[in-house]
């Protein structure tokens, strides 16, 4: 177990393959099962896809709500199925906003607002995936989700033929497509995302990301010591150290209350948990009728 592969690899995921397609890459490349990814991108989209391997691939249910950041294309004046340039066309207008009507759109949709998930998505309804519903025709109701747009600016812009590039910092849970299409929708002209590329997820960035390509070209040594401890997925989080007598309880399943070790954080609150041999679990705050305890909620050494 001590000596199983295990740890995070951030993917420069490329244009035109699944984020499944992804992990059956990194299964062969570091000869693991132990495999999983912390939000799919679909496969217009290129970019940051944080993967999961060995004891780390049980985190992926835990993974907190962590903010994104895309680059994203938008076209006016077209609305399509799916909501990006790959869906069938649904319409067409030849009447487009100025840039600064553009520009005064978006603001309108910055800050904690509702967003209707699109059919094209891999949320499921009944035990069946939107997706494979809206390619059998089939469009049902869904029910408006919070979410929240810290931010979207105009990086670039073509006027005349209503071509724009944004970049917006969301909430988990948002479709950037979907915003795409409200945007073009509160204009009247419609819209659909021609590009997306995500450059961060939660800690996770560009900058400390490899592609498929650079790793198949690494040996199997070298693929290893890319991989980034599990904590780092948690970096978000308050950290607490518990001392060798209170860490074996904890690691034997007993909750741990807050006065024994001097800390005092807020129902709910997540912690990354630590022993004196490093990173030992996600716990989280409960509340009992004795007070408010340390409980672990996933477990990553023994």
């Amino acid at each position: 177990m001590e000596n199983e592969i295990s740890g995070v690899i951030v993917i420069d995921k490329h244009k035109g393959v699944t984020s499944h397609d992804i992990v059956f890459k990194i299964r062969k490349l570091f000869d693991t099962k132990k495999v999983g990814h912390t939000g799919t991108l679909d496969p217009l989209a290129t970019g940051v896809l944080p993967i999961l391997i060995g004891r780390s691939a049980k985190a992926a249910e835990y993974l907190l709500c962590q903010d994104k950041k895309y680059i994203a294309k938008i076209q006016l004046g077209i609305t399509t199925d799916s909501e990006d340039i790959t869906g069938k066309v649904l319409s067409k207008s030849d009447t487009l906003p100025t840039k600064t009507e553009f520009i005064e759109a978006c603001n309108k949709f910055v800050g904690d607002i509702k967003q209707i998930p699109p059919m094209y998505s891999a949320l499921k309804v009944n035990g069946k995936k939107l997706v494979d519903l809206a390619r059998e025709g089939v469009v049902i109701e869904r029910q408006a989700r919070d979410i929240t747009v810290h931010s979207i600016n105009v990086l670039s812009s073509d006027e005349e033929n209503g071509v724009y590039e944004i970049e917006a910092h969301v909430s988990k849970g948002t479709y950037i497509r979907t915003l795409c299409a409200d945007i073009g929708n509160y204009l009247g002209c419609g819209a659909t995302m021609a590009e997306l590329r995500r450059t961060k997820s939660g800690s996770f960035s560009l900058e400390n990301s490899h592609t498929i390509e650079e790793l198949e070209q690494m040996s199997k040594e070298q693929r290893e010591a890319l991989l980034l401890p599990t904590e780092e997925l948690f970096m978000e989080q308050q950290s607490v150290t518990l001392p060798d007598f209170y860490a074996r309880l904890f690691k034997s399943g007993c909750e741990i209350y807050q006065e024994k070790i001097k800390t005092a954080y807020p129902v709910d609150t997540f912690l990354r948990i630590y022993d004196k041999n490093g990173f030992l679990a996600l716990g989280q705050v409960r509340a009992y009728e004795n007070g408010t305890a340390i409980k672990s909620v996933k477990l990553f050494k023994l």
